[in-house]
């Protein structure tokens, strides 16, 4: 035992079999204990001598266990592992001189574990070989022997050998290749199979044993047909359609599995779908598909969002009601459902089959086709009454007028105090700061709540600081103990600008208050303060942390009784009275202001009060009051927009390479230096004297930081913000980040103007890649309409701006403004279209999916009407183009909605 010990600790596992079978069970125990309490030390041993001895353990250890539960735990665990090769064949002549159903009973133990690697399949495979038993199937041997196979192919000296030829030399193919069609999810190396005609294709392997008898065909076709009827990953589903395809089927196959093909056709998907929709037009052809059949699959294929599928089974029904025309009363209501859709071109061709299968003798099919073709619009209007005549329902004159629905403007609802006594304040404190990460930025939108939760209790420090330092700090300290922001020896928190949220920001006031921040740490985070030239997101970080070291440091030294930039409102806006009231108590007890702090609360002064606060704050007769005062009185922005227009050296449509976000929002955006009543703001807020693109090309950010206290920064002065976020939410539209457009719907429920550069935001975020970005936007529109905010030609043209310049796609447009359309908000979304719509029918390239954008605005046109809308310019001119493509006849569609002018009509002719 003590050479086997040594072995192990010198890392000689070559050695260790030939000791271990020297020992008897009793050695073998003792041993084993040994080995345990080692395996205990080298857990925290430098990973140089970890290596050194890992192997050896494993293999002594698996080798001294006298039972296979024990045995296959020992060589299952991950701390031994290693990413060279294990050594398996070392742990196979170690227990050579086992029973073989005790190596049986072993190989079933470890089978069922989850498997690294491709050895350890051939591990268990050889175990089941001694033992005499069949090889595990389990779910991990399926996986890591698709893997062995793979790497077999490669280690041939003749060199890469074809998949069909190393399936075909596996002894275990037959077993296991059946169990690769069920697994849970078929690994990647098998779905991603390459082209067709090349080696690596497993669909043709697998099809090829079937043809040589090596695998049972049958099996492998009801395995694809389950797994296709169950549905799942797209790459999944190519694969089992792949492997169905090699095989083949033959017509009495096809045949016999009638309910398979209708279940794919209807929920499978679109591949999928499309050969089950193939199957089943072969089938009706032969005259094998009944009727019901039929009549009950075309009922949810009609309605799949693809509309290829739905009009290639409108043309299924069609070839039905030729061959038997009989079926015309189940079939052709099914073929009415069409008519409740949105595509135009599905509408028009359900009605022609209606017109051309409608029995003359039934009265009663006839009544119930009219019913549902009362659905069409007015573009349908003369074809239905030709075919139907007075049974078409019409509008009711007395039908009441619409009603445009949009949710409820929000309320800023009032900042809650900070608690009075200590014990709930430190609780509050404690909770807020274990509960949210200190450095870097939520995957998720950030709650508003977390910035109202950290400005009033930064303000509740504060104030308790003021009158009982030494108690708040006992009581945070024991509230903290466990905690890094407690530990004496982790050094002061980190400041960094780049990643700062509410809970790392006020951990720096808590860190003061425990004596845990030095004065070489105020002097080097003061150094550390952003002077220019970074990115936003740094820059709008650093001004909550240059306010909250400035209170950290005030309150160190006892001279700051309450903070000045404590919001009024959980928005971040700040009442003049509120302010006022403040500065005249900061005179009475001689305090003077903090430049960040009072910074802060100039740029979240809501200017709502008019004359009669400008003139209180004259009053105070301090440099601040007359500062509020000026303030109040300038009805400019912080950073005033000049310009919101066209470049005439943009770069052409499709040249992204040409493009930056720099490049492309400069075209549109310019700034002008603040006016004299803005100067002397602190040095943290250097940045606001420059353009909003200054720095934009420095972001090192991975994609968009999401701090919800940006929209607090600058709760009335929209225009700024979104001006500095902008590039953020270009991104998002043109290189596709995730997650920018969480800025929007609290920016529009900011106060202030909403004016070209929040307008220009929200154009990015309807036209944003991903749609969780696009449905942030659509809230941001509902909320902007429903406060009256929302400038729908500034909006539209902004869209239509930003098609032309190929910075968004008009598929997304389509999909968001169709999204707020369906809310209720047709009025809105209308507004918006009729203003984007000129451009976008003017560029001189017509855009991929101008069909379904037009499709939006003349279902809008349809629903609330169009009365105080200009005519849409360049519509009749698309509706006159020759052709019957979706563009075309949706430009129709809208155009009798809008009803033609004198200039409209004319150009048409």
């Amino acid at each position: 035992m003590t050479d086997l010990l040594t072995a192990v600790n010198e890392g000689r596992h070559h050695d260790v079999p030939a000791l271990v079978l020297r020992l008897d069970g009793a050695g073998r125990r003792s041993a084993l204990a040994e080995l345990k309490e080692l395996r205990k030390e080298v857990r925290g041993w430098d990973w140089r001598r970890r290596d050194k001895v890992r192997k050896a353990l494993l293999v002594a250890g698996a080798s001294c266990h006298t039972g296979a539960a024990g045995c296959a735990a020992w060589i299952g665990g991950r701390d031994l592992r290693d990413w060279v090769r294990s050594p398996y064949q070392l742990i196979l002549t170690a227990l050579k001189d086992r029973d073989p159903a005790w190596l049986g009973d072993l190989a079933v133990r470890l089978a069922a574990r989850p498997m690294a690697s491709s050895a350890e399949y051939a591990f268990v495979a050889e175990l089941a070989r001694i033992a005499c038993r069949p090889v595990p199937t389990t779910d991990g041997m399926v996986e890591s022997w698709a893997e062995l196979v793979d790497e077999s192919r490669w280690r041939r000296r003749s060199g890469r050998v074809p998949l069909a030829e190393a399936l075909r030399a596996d002894p275990h193919v037959a077993v296991m290749a059946p169990r690769l069609l069920e697994l849970p999810q078929v690994p990647p190396r098998v779905t991603v199979h390459g082209a067709p005609d090349s080696d690596d294709h497993w669909p043709a392997a697998l099809a090829s044993l079937a043809d040589e008898k090596v695998l049972d065909r049958s099996l492998l076709l009801d395995q694809c047909m389950t797994r296709l009827v169950r549905g799942g990953a797209v790459g999944e589903q190519r694969f089992f359609l792949s492997v169905l395809l090699r095989l083949g089927m033959t017509d009495a196959e096809e045949g016999g599995r009638l309910r398979d093909w209708t279940a794919m056709a209807a929920d499978g998907v679109t591949v999928v779908a499309s050969h089950a929709q193939a199957v089943l037009t072969r089938l009706e052809e032969r005259g094998e598909l009944p009727t019901r059949e039929l009549a009950d699959v075309s009922l949810s294929v009609l309605f799949r969002p693809e509309k290829k599928l739905a009009r290639a089974q409108l043309t299924l029904l069609g070839k039905a009601l030729r061959r038997d025309a009989t079926a015309a009363g189940e079939l052709l209501p099914v073929v009415a459902e069409a008519f409740a859709g949105e595509d135009i071109v599905l509408q028009e061709q359900a009605l022609k089959l209606v017109a051309r299968h409608l029995p003359a003798d039934d009265d009663a099919l006839r009544a119930e086709l009219s019913s549902s073709a009362a659905r069409l619009g007015a573009v349908h209007r003369e074809s239905v009454a030709a075919l139907f005549g007075g049974l078409v329902e019409d509008v009711p004159e007395d039908a009441a007028p619409y009603e445009e629905l949009l949710p409820a403007a929000p309320a800023p609802g009032p900042l809650r105090p900070a608690p009075e006594g200590v014990a709930e304040l430190v609780e509050e404190v404690a909770a807020l700061l274990k509960s949210r990460s200190w450095y870097g930025a939520s995957a998720s939108a950030p709650a508003p709540s977390s910035v109202a939760d950290h400005e009033r209790l930064l303000d509740g420090l504060v104030r308790r600081a003021a009158t009982d330092r030494a108690g708040l700090a006992a009581a945070l300290r024991e509230a903290l103990a466990g905690s890094r922001i407690a530990d004496e020896d982790s050094g002061p928190p980190r400041s960094d600008p780049q990643y700062v949220t509410t809970a790392s920001a006020l951990s720096v006031m808590v860190a003061s208050l425990l004596g845990r921040v030095t004065d070489r740490d105020f002097r080097q985070w003061h150094e550390n303060t952003p002077r220019g030239g970074s990115c936003a997101h740094t820059e709008l970080n650093s001004m909550l942390l240059a306010r909250v070291q400035e209170a950290a440091d005030a309150v160190r030294t006892g001279r700051l009784p309450f903070l000045l930039a404590t919001p009024t409102r959980e928005n971040g806006s700040l009442d003049p009275a509120d302010l006022i009231g403040r500065l005249r108590a900061y005179r009475s007890m001689g305090v003077e202001a903090g430049p960040a702090d009072f910074g802060q609360a100039l740029l979240r002064l809501c200017r709502s009060g008019g004359e009669e606060a400008a003139v209180a704050a004259d009053a105070l007769g301090t440099p601040e009051g007359d500062r509020v005062a000026a303030w109040l009185r300038a009805d400019d922005p912080v950073a005033p927009l000049l310009r919101h227009g066209t470049s005439d050296d943009r770069p052409a449509r499709g040249a992204r390479w040409r493009r930056s976000a720099a490049d492309v929002l400069d075209a549109l955006f310019a700034a002008e230096e603040r006016r004299p009543a803005r100067v002397e703001l602190p040095a943290a807020f250097p940045w606001l004297v420059r353009p909003p693109l200054s720095g934009i090309q420095n972001c090192y950010h991975w994609g968009a930081q999401q701090s919800a206290h940006w929209v607090t920064t600058f709760p009335e002065d929209p225009e700024t913000l979104a001006a500095w976020l902008t590039p953020d939410l270009m991104r998002a539209a043109d290189d596709g980040n995730r997650g920018a457009a969480w800025i929007l719907p609290p920016l529009v429920e900011t106060g202030g103007e909403v004016g070209p550069a929040a307008h220009l935001a929200l154009a990015y975020g309807l036209g944003a890649r991903h749609a969780e970005d696009r449905i942030s936007a659509v809230d941001a529109l509902l909320v902007l309409a429903a406060r009256g905010r929302l400038d729908a030609a500034l909006l539209g043209r902004a869209l239509a701006d930003l098609v032309d310049r190929d910075a968004v796609k008009v598929t997304r447009l389509a999909d968001s403004t169709g999204t707020a359309a369906g809310t209720g908000a047709y009025r809105t979304v209308l507004a918006v279209l009729a203003h984007a719509l000129p451009g976008v029918l003017a560029c001189e390239k017509q855009p991929r999916g101008l069909g379904d954008l037009l499709s939006v605005a003349a279902d809008c046109a349809e629903r609330c009407g169009t009365d105080g809308l200009a005519p849409i310019a360049g519509l009749a001119a698309t509706a006159a183009r020759k052709g019957a493509s979706q563009t075309v006849r949706q430009a129709g569609r809208l155009l009798i909605a809008f009803g033609p002018s004198r200039e409209e009509s004319g150009a048409r002719s």
